[in-house]
């Protein structure tokens, strides 16, 4: 009976076995420090299948490098012994909800979420720190190997900190802050699906920097847009150049011709205006385009002499040509698709009707603070939202990110923000469900950082801003609730989310480090699992490692005086009995509900023919379950 790997995934094994699809010649063996024979690249060889030249030593290329970049990579690329703990006390509606609440750093959160999230998320939101030499960034450690990193517990100083200033006396005022968002944004790409974007907030401070790796990240093509969001209205006298935006880059993980990336914009009123009816056409209210095109484009059924219903000859102008064939102008001319001016001799126009075809507004790479806020209005809103306390000092307006789930997201899709600060992602989620129906879900991710005990947050006894975060969509979504009380179905509207902590790994640490345990230590190790961790904690780590949704409704049953726990009906199983009871008998009980998975603890088989027993019970009685330790 196999047992549960209980870490993140070792993405260089993966990557390896990538190449190994496309050029299994160029992997090799070799051996590990532990003089362990490993599954290895060899790079020159590689090197060469990717050049239609002889390859000899170093290669000047086009790149952006700094110090840090492969220790990033090799970072990124590293398993953790980590577990993500259930927190039902902070949690709304835990049992319904289909979103989560991820506390803890989001390096270690994208880890934990590739088994179960790889290739799922539809858009990803973040607004990392702008490095402005006044703010804060995470303090990755890249000096250690990656057993190192798997093993180490905590990621923080003495004093309890995760997050170190970066001011440009570090002397690595960039590097620093590029390993930081490099190795995110590399984990970010594996989750995201294949036509999924990102969106990223930054100022001019990193923009360019940010650009190049993204480029790198997922490829030039992946481009979508740069998007200038007016972040204030009012001027700046203060500064040399009063600075009035900031930068949305958005990428998408693969681009193609079927992958149009970003959809279109709701009509608004000032779009509808323009449909007018002064021939009151039966078919409605109708727009006209210009029935030209560029002469480049278009073929020599394209170029003729067309004759308007009164007789009159015109040539497209130079340069031009008309935007239907003769046979297809003549064709719209007789179904009076082509508007020629209230007096039947103007220039042709073709008519464009509103409810004609796919109606919506282009994105344009300007977005103005009348239609999606600033930090100021944000500011003012989430005060507002928490009694008049002002909990955070420059949050995104909801209805920036709004937008952007308006042109990225259809209505089932999976939201990720793993830089989630005041959480005005979630807001955003829960209002445009609210708006079209939707069950949109969405994953926020939030370090616990202290906030200052000065802030007006801290005197409000907020003590993290992850707190200020769960509270702010707690209150957001009671406010949406009571101001739709009387909108049809909004008793089924999503605004829970399930709280989930990231801590240690609940495998004692002879589970992954068995030479550190001397021999008299050994009767202390009976049992594999930390004494602290309930059963709910086994489960998500469970959940975890198998890659099964973490929203999936959970039941509790009691089966011959065990506990036993059913993660969608019969998606998973699980008794973490540790009593030493779990015997064939058992093992027949569970096997009549057919589950995809199950998983015992190992301590609690009755003995060791009851474990070999219990796996062929199984094999016998419902072939198709899978069935592991823990």
């Amino acid at each position: 009976m196999d047992k549960l790997k209980m870490h993140s995934p070792n993405f260089v094994d993966k990557n390896i076995a990538k190449i190994a699809e496309l050029f299994p010649n160029c992997v090799t063996e070799s051996h590990n420090d532990k003089g362990e024979l490993q599954k290895a690249v060899d790079f020159d060889l590689l090197k060469q299948e990717l050049s239609a030249q002889i390859v000899e030593g170093a290669q000047e290329r086009y790149q952006l490098n700094w110090p840090g970049k492969r220790e990033a990579l090799l970072t990124a690329n590293a398993p953790i012994a980590k577990t993500l703990r259930p927190c039902r006390e902070e949690s709304v509606n835990f049992n319904t909800t289909k979103n989560l609440f991820i506390e803890g750093d989001n390096l270690d959160a994208l880890k934990l979420l590739q088994e179960t999230y790889l290739g799922k998320v539809n858009m990803i939101y973040i607004d990392p720190p702008y490095n402005t030499g006044n703010d804060f960034i995470y303090e990755d450690n890249f000096a250690e190997d990656a057993e190192e990193y798997k093993l180490r517990s905590n990621e923080k100083d003495v004093d309890g900190n995760r997050l170190i200033a970066n001011n440009e006396s570090n002397g690595r005022f960039h590097s620093d802050w590029l390993s930081m968002i490099y190795s995110r944004l590399t984990l970010a790409k594996s989750v995201l699906s294949n036509d999924g974007v990102i969106f990223i907030s930054i100022d001019d401070n990193e923009v360019f920097n940010l650009r190049k790796i993204c480029d790198e990240i997922f490829g030039e093509a992946g481009f979508v847009g740069s998007f200038l969001w007016e972040k204030r209205i009012t001027r700046e006298n203060r500064k040399v150049v009063s600075n009035r935006h900031d930068y949305i880059l958005c990428y998408t993980k693969y681009s193609s011709s079927e992958n149009r990336a970003l959809g279109l914009l709701p009509m608004n009123e000032e779009a509808i205006s323009r449909y007018k009816n002064p021939d009151n056409d039966i078919r409605g209210i109708w727009t006209s385009v210009p029935a030209i095109a560029q002469a480049g484009h278009g073929t020599k059924n394209q170029f003729y002499t067309l004759i308007t219903p009164s007789g009159r000859q015109i040539d497209p102008p130079s340069g031009s040509c008309w935007r239907y064939t003769q046979e297809k102008m003549n064709e719209a001319i007789k179904n009076n698709k082509i508007w020629f001016g209230s007096d039947g001799n103007g220039v042709p126009r073709i008519k464009k009707f509103l409810d004609e075809g796919q109606q919506g507004l282009t994105v344009e790479t300007i977005w103005w603070a009348k239609e999606v806020g600033t930090n100021d209005s944000a500011k003012r809103e989430l005060t507002k939202l928490f009694d008049n306390v002002a909990v955070f000092d420059t949050p995104k307006p909801y209805q920036l990110i709004k937008r952007m789930l308006k042109i990225a997201t259809s209505k089932d899709s999976i939201v990720l923000d793993f830089f989630s600060g005041s959480a005005p992602t979630a807001q955003a989620t829960i209002d445009i469900n609210n708006e079209d129906g939707g069950s949109r879900k969405f994953i926020m991710v939030q370090l616990p950082e202290v906030c200052d005990d000065k802030s007006e947050a801290f005197k409000a006894g907020y003590k993290t801003i992850a707190e200020i975060s769960k509270e702010r969509i707690r209150r957001a979504g009671k406010k949406i609730k009571e101001e739709n009380a009387n909108k049809e179905g909004i008793e089924n509207l999503d605004i829970g989310f399930r709280v989930l902590k990231i801590d240690t790994s609940n495998m004692a640490e002879v589970y992954y480090n068995p030479a550190a345990i001397s021999q008299e230590d050994l009767f202390a190790q009976v049992d594999n699992l930390k004494p602290d961790r309930t059963e709910e904690d086994l489960l998500f780590q469970v959940m975890l490692d198998w890659g099964v949704d973490l929203t999936l409704p959970i039941r509790r049953e009691t089966i011959a005086d065990k506990t036993v726990f059913f993660v969608d009906q019969n998606a998973l199983v699980a008794c973490f009995n540790k009593q030493g009871t779990i015997d064939d008998a058992f093992a027949k009980e569970l096997a009549k509900y057919h589950p995809l998975r199950v998983v015992f603890r190992d301590a609690g088989f009755k003995d060791d023919s009851a474990k070999i027993n219990v796996e062929q019970v199984f094999k016998l009685l419902s072939p198709v379950t899978k069935v592991k330790t823990l």
